[in-house]
């Protein structure tokens, strides 16, 4: 008896699977356990998640800065003599381009069915499955390299394929733990280390690759990143709130309650298929997220050519301009899913009203820069352009991709599959179309009409998921939901 003395709120911490917080108040690393404990599990959730997108983009992004420093002249020192040999890899650039481009052919072929794998083998898994083997691919990367030129191919159509089922996932995750009130900041949290991944990434390849270890040591330091990451994650992050051994009852209750289905009665649904791809709803958000995709794949590969030959700057000479369009836009979608949650919650705006305001507001506003882009006769004004329409960007993430979460929960990796298999395109379409219209690189006449192109894109997506889009259920995605509370549960147990 006088061991229970020493606690208080006995009934309280059975009740909610809480460690029993010490009475001594003294305590102070008991006390800090104790907060660290009662830290919700589903931020949790959204900050490994977060770290995951940062390693999928670095994943992504670290060979093409690597490949600058396989294709050119590098220096070395034998007793204290710098020595200048030839690059390592003379491919041509056509070869090149094959090999940056490999890894969109294999990402675009797996959005579909891993949001179906996700759907029914849960998300958790996938997402990090994904990443892993992506990982270790990486670590293979160099070998591959020097081995055969279409043995590297190979393992970056394999990365693609691998990663492409991240996305997808994801939401097969917040499915499960995200309540509807605080879908948008968590989805958003996690999408944004993808962008801070890339601003870390693209220094420290550079770095890396100018090290004594050489370009190599690129791959090796990602690759082992990513594995401790997914050793992390599966041991911190569970499937579902209701298989965490040590989540409150509180949270599990308020999850499940808010969500209003637990995991038992989505599991082994078939999906609608006909209805979902019958949906307006579906389709809108499919249009929203390819020209949003449109639009970034446009500035983000073709800026440092439209710099160098339209306005006679050398943007590889500014690696910090290089990067901070990602940084921007990290910073504005963690901001814009914050801000568009707090507007559902607080002001009791309608969700789908959310959605189209954030999503259309931020295509009008990037068809204004997009087309001034075109216009601008400075280095400082394209800069500028780029900023606004790229940081802008990140608002519209707060509209069009958690609204698989709002139109079909249940269903979501799996719309998000199908978006995403559309939003891949411009990855591969608008490098090409904008060299077949971009004969000159120093007119900038012509580089108006890819910008035109990306504006209009921009307007007609705007445009249709204005009229389209939906905040609301769908009704081939409601479930019967008689949902009974855990703590009720408890009671009849006990």
């Amino acid at each position: 008896m006088t061991d229970l003395n020493r606690y208080t709120g006995l009934d309280e911490a059975y009740n909610e699977k809480q460690p029993i917080k010490p009475a001594d108040e003294s305590h102070e690393g008991c006390e800090k356990l104790w907060s660290l404990r009662k830290f919700p599990k589903r931020y949790i959730v959204a900050i490994m998640a977060f770290f995951g997108f940062c390693n999928v983009y670095a994943l992504r992004v670290n060979l093409s800065i690597a490949l600058v420093a396989m294709t050119t002249n590098y220096t070395f020192y034998i007793n204290g003599t710098q020595q200048m040999v030839g690059p390592e890899f003379q491919w041509t650039r056509q070869q090149e381009g094959l090999i940056l481009g490999a890894f969109f052919y294999g990402y675009i072929v797996t959005q579909m069915p891993g949001g179906f794998l996700a759907n029914r083998i849960g998300g958790k898994h996938l997402f990090g499955g994904g990443i892993l083997v992506t990982a270790v691919l990486t670590l293979l990367t160099p070998l591959c390299a020097r081995w055969n030129l279409y043995l590297l191919i190979t393992i970056r159509v394999i990365m693609g394929l691998f990663e492409g089922v991240t996305y997808p996932s994801i939401h097969a995750v917040w499915a499960k733990w995200a309540p509807p009130m605080e879908k948008t900041k968590l989805a958003t949290f996690a999408f944004a280390g993808s962008y801070f991944g890339t601003v870390i990434s693209m220094p420290l390849s550079g770095a890396l690759a100018e090290s004594a270890a050489g370009w190599p040591s690129i791959f090796y330091v990602f690759g082992t990143i990513a594995i401790i990451w997914f050793l992390l994650w599966c041991y911190i992050v569970v499937e579902s709130p209701s298989k965490h051994t040590s989540i409150s009852t509180s949270e599990l209750d308020y999850i499940q309650s808010k969500i209003g289905y637990t995991e038992e009665q989505s599991q082994d649904l078939m999906p609608p298929w006909i209805q979902i791809i019958s949906s307006p709803a579906v389709w809108a958000i499919v249009v929203a997220h390819f020209a949003e995709n449109w639009g970034f794949y446009t500035w983000l590969t073709e800026l440092p050519s439209f710099m160098k030959f339209a306005l006679n700057f050398n943007i590889q000479n500014a690696g910090f301009l290089s990067a901070l369009p990602y940084l921007v836009m990290g910073t504005v979608v963690i901001s814009a899913g914050f801000l568009a949650d707090y507007l559902r919650s607080h002001f009791q705006l309608n969700t789908g009203l959310v959605r189209k305001l954030f999503t259309c507001g931020a295509f009008g506003f990037q068809v204004v820069f997009m087309v001034s882009a075109g216009y601008s006769t400075s280095v400082i004004g394209a800069v500028t352009c780029l900023i606004l329409a790229v940081g802008i960007g990140g608002f519209a993430w707060a509209g069009f991709s958690v609204n698989h979460l709002d139109i079909a929960p249940q269903y979501a990796s799996i719309l998000m599959g199908v978006s995403n298999t559309f939003a891949t395109i411009p990855g591969i379409v608008s490098p090409l179309l904008t060299s077949i219209i971009v004969e000159d690189r120093s007119d900038a006449g012509l580089w108006q009409i890819v910008f035109y192109l990306a504006a209009g894109i921009y307007l007609v997506g705007g445009i249709l998921f204005g009229l389209l889009a939906s905040g609301e259920r769908q009704r081939w995605a409601e479930i019967p939901t008689g949902y009974l509370s855990q703590q009720d549960i408890e009671r009849d147990d006990l």
